[in-house]
């Protein structure tokens, strides 16, 4: 987590130690939830190793993954973290998963700190923007298979771990067109 913030803002030593007293350290078991729809989120993760997803059930009951997040990334149900009211969505570990975990009265702290780590929040969450902004462009422009093709590219060595139907659902194909998707690439 140390070395992303320092690649967002260059910080001196001793505020980036600041971290050390409000960082803690938890373990998933593949297919353990972090988070369940209807709590508040109160913590940001930061996968050191492993894989998040999350996903909500539609007017349908259909199971929707809406986001995966990879080794060296941070996960929360922002809406709910910022907003303090509950999740809509279930976060789950698809594979034994080692966290570093940040909660909203440390960020809070670390804010108060000074404006070095009001610079790293904002950039954070402008990145998250843009990475939602982007995915719900590639549902309009970019057809499943070109979807899949910018996943495989990103994330190749994680393809493998995701089961096919939580793919299948986070690209908006069904599992047998994704079948057809994954031959024709591979």
């Amino acid at each position: 987590m140390k070395s992303v913030f320092q690649s967002i803002q260059k910080l001196p030593q001793n505020e980036l130690d600041q971290l050390d007293d409000l960082i803690t350290f938890r373990t998933l078991k593949k297919g353990e939830l972090l988070l369940k729809e209807n709590e508040v989120c109160n913590e940001i993760v930061f996968i050191k190793k492993g894989i998040l997803r999350s996903y909500f059930f539609n007017h349908q009951g259909d199971e929707i993954t809406n986001c995966f997040t990879f080794e060296n990334e941070f996960m929360a149900s922002f809406s709910s973290f910022i907003t303090q009211n509950v999740a809509e969505e279930n976060i789950q570990a698809l594979a034994d998963t080692e966290l570093q975990v940040l909660n909203r009265e440390g960020l809070e702290k670390l804010y108060e700190l000074g404006v070095h780590w009001q610079e790293i929040g904002r950039k954070l969450t402008e990145k998250e923007f843009v990475t939602l902004q982007k995915r719900m462009v590639s549902f309009q422009k970019l057809s499943g298979t070109q979807r899949y093709e910018e996943l495989y590219q990103n994330h190749k060595k994680y393809l493998q771990l995701i089961p096919l139907q939580y793919l299948a659902s986070y690209l908006g194909v069904t599992p047998r067109h994704l079948s057809r998707i994954r031959k024709a690439i591979l």
